[in-house]
């Protein structure tokens, strides 16, 4: 893996590479949704998913750590839009799922399919479990979990990695990363818990937005390519959820229109642009801290 410079190019065509991948996997999705009908639908949705799962696949035997991230990507979000997406679309209209309309305009802000998914979080809490509890990774945000549940017994207790396929690993990142994303976001929509209005929804958005923000940062030191592809694509996945709040709140609009009515909201954005600015020296206070810790403890001193 090669890092230390700044690789503007390749983390560019990253980028890119995911927001190819995403349109088209939808526009695909779409025309399959508005061509198909009843018992057509579960076919179709179910075709494509293997299509996905035949990319991944084939990803096993091909050489080359860019080839193989490219076709857990591609096959990743054929599977998630196929078997996932589309299942879950099917079924939610085959038993008359409404979805959610917006009470002022009508339209409607939460597909059917999207309402259902939250019921899925007991599945995404296990598969969670055996990432946490049994595999060694490269995933930042697992390796900090584990760090903060497991201290110094990290080692000891998620003490191997699973058989390393490059492209089942982006595949899996593909699914979890859109799993983990909608369930939140989903979570933050529901009326029962925060809404589109409250603050928490709107401290998820920041913290996606400033996040991504960092994530690019780093992606620009990834020389190699199949690293490069792999972090561009959580990188947008994190900056979506930041698209994803703005849209469905409208928040950016009422404030241009409206500031004085929207002072709680815009102190909520300030202070978190503040936040996100301070990190990275309390991150580097925090690291010069645990270096000088665990010399400490290496020289035996309490």
């Amino acid at each position: 893996m090669k890092t230390g410079g700044n690789y503007w190019v390749k983390a560019v065509i990253a980028i890119a590479v995911t927001l190819i991948a995403m349109p088209v996997t939808h526009i695909i999705a779409r025309a399959l949704k508005e061509g198909c009908q009843g018992i057509e639908q579960f076919y179709a949705g179910m075709a494509m998913g293997a299509v996905g799962a035949v990319m991944v696949i084939a990803g096993v035997f091909v050489k080359g750590d860019a080839k193989q991230t490219l076709l857990g990507l591609f096959g990743g979000m054929f599977y998630w839009m196929g078997a996932i997406d589309f299942m879950f679309m099917y079924y939610a209209n085959r038993f008359g799922t409404q979805a959610q309309l917006d009470p002022v305009t009508g339209e409607i802000v939460s597909r059917p399919e999207y309402l259902l998914l939250p019921a899925t979080f007991g599945f995404w809490a296990m598969t969670m479990i055996l990432y946490l509890f049994c595999t060694v990774n490269g995933c930042n945000f697992l390796n900090w979990w584990q760090r903060l549940f497991f201290g110094k017994r990290k080692k000891e207790i998620a003490a191997r990695p699973m058989t390393r396929h490059t492209s089942i690993v982006t595949f899996m990142e593909v699914i979890t990363m859109l799993w983990t994303c909608y369930l939140v976001l989903m979570f933050c929509y529901d009326t029962r818990f925060f809404g589109d209005e409250s603050v928490m929804t709107l401290i998820v958005g920041m913290i996606g937005f400033i996040g991504s923000l960092y994530m690019f940062a780093r992606l620009l030191r990834y020389g190699a390519w199949g690293i490069s592809l792999r972090y561009g694509f959580a990188t947008v996945i994190i900056f979506w959820i930041s698209v994803e709040v703005f849209d469905r709140t409208h928040l950016l609009n009422r404030i241009f229109a409206d500031p004085a009515t929207e002072l709680t909201h815009i102190g909520v954005i300030v202070a978190c642009l503040v936040c996100g600015a301070m990190f990275p020296y309390f991150n580097k206070s925090l690291g010069k801290y645990r270096e000088r810790r665990k010399s400490n403890e290496e020289a035996g001193v309490a």
